[in-house]
């Protein structure tokens, strides 16, 4: 009886230290996410062309800019914001548009260009017109078939709105609007619409996702022999202008580059497009006249009229363009859609706010 009743004194002492002693689980905290840096330079990406020392990035520049890009405010009916031609789901383009339609519908002549990578550009639009990035916005906001808009009062609006106040106050220390401001806020935007995740960057950064199938490689070899003079470096384009053999008279006459130059030299040359995210900004060319990546490569391989301005790479003795066999073109295309980006156009970051 006493050796029972001891061995219940222990049980009762052991329980007794048990229950006040004893730690509840420690429960892990979740790891924050890791956050994505708003500009960073890619590893296969050269240093950018943007002065970013005179308009360095903030979360604050970056969120103001992104409400303006936004807005409708910017056109003269408060309608057309600078998303309606650059949707982020098309790689920020007009899709389904050959030509972009703009205020009270009226058309102008060429297709938008996406907005992508654009610190590392050195001229902007189709003929180059536009030579510094804090410049670029004024062009859509006064064209009077895109926002038919002026700045002044573009400024007035925005200045009368006690939200942007405050958001101009926290990026820039001031709660004025001016046009330096407003602008170096739609650049910060900009600037973070940087495409670099693409399965080919995965390819040469040796990064998982980046494996290339038999026809992607062999796309890669025939675009490294007949399309890279033009398309090179990180972008995919060497920057220049050059005619390259598109009928220019299916609609009222562009001379491109010309009408910024005023030199005949220059007539019906464009600047040499980016190859990125091609699979979401169809339709191509200047004029959007190709629905497809199959008629564009008919059109370099056998369809080029013999202009005056047309560049010297696509004269090759008696015969135009660039030859491709049926093979070729089929090779090319798988290349070409290693450049599409889904984490650049799935980026909530670049959403509407």
């Amino acid at each position: 009886m006493i050796r029972n009743l001891k061995y219940i004194l222990v049980m009762v002492v052991l329980w007794s230290c048990n229950e006040t002693n004893e730690q509840p689980p420690v429960i892990p905290e979740p790891e924050p996410e890791e956050e994505i840096p708003l500009f960073s330079i890619p590893e296969n990406f050269e240093e950018p062309v943007y002065d970013l020392s005179k308009n360095p990035i903030t979360q604050d520049g970056f969120e103001l800019g992104k409400k303006l890009f936004y807005d409708g405010r910017l056109s003269r009916d408060n309608t057309i914001s600078c998303a309606e031609c650059h949707n982020q789901n098309y790689a920020f383009t007009h899709h389904g548009h050959t030509i972009s339609h703009g205020i009270d519908n009226q058309m102008g002549l060429r297709n938008a260009p996406p907005i992508q990578n654009t610190a590392w550009m050195k001229s902007f639009f189709w003929d180059g017109g536009v030579f510094d990035l804090d410049l670029f916005s004024i062009a859509p906001i006064t064209n009077p078939v895109e926002m038919d808009e002026e700045m002044g009062n573009v400024l007035q609006k925005i200045q009368a709105d006690d939200e942007y106040k405050a958001m101009f106050k926290k990026a820039f220390g001031t709660e004025e609007v001016t046009t330096q401001n407003f602008l170096k806020a739609l650049s910060q935007f900009m600037n973070t619409l940087i495409s670099k995740n693409s399965k080919y960057d995965k390819f040469i950064r040796n990064e998982p996702g980046g494996e290339f199938s038999e026809d992607e490689l062999a796309g890669l070899r025939v675009f490294e022999q007949k399309c890279q003079t033009c398309h090179s470096g990180p972008l995919f384009s060497d920057e220049s202008f050059r005619s390259n053999g598109l009928e220019p008279f299916r609609r009222e006459p562009d001379y491109g580059r010309a009408n910024i130059t005023g030199n005949s030299a220059d007539q019906f040359k464009f600047k040499v497009p980016s190859l990125r995210n091609l699979g979401y900004t169809a339709p191509y060319m200047h004029d959007g006249r190709y629905g497809s990546l199959e008629s564009v490569l008919n059109h370099y391989s056998s369809g080029m009229v013999d202009l005056r301005t047309l560049d010297p790479v696509f004269r090759n003795g008696e015969q135009l363009g660039i030859p491709l066999t049926d093979l070729e073109k089929v090779q090319l295309i798988a290349f070409l859609k290693t450049l599409d980006d889904e984490e650049f156009i799935k980026d909530p970051r670049f959403a509407a706010p």
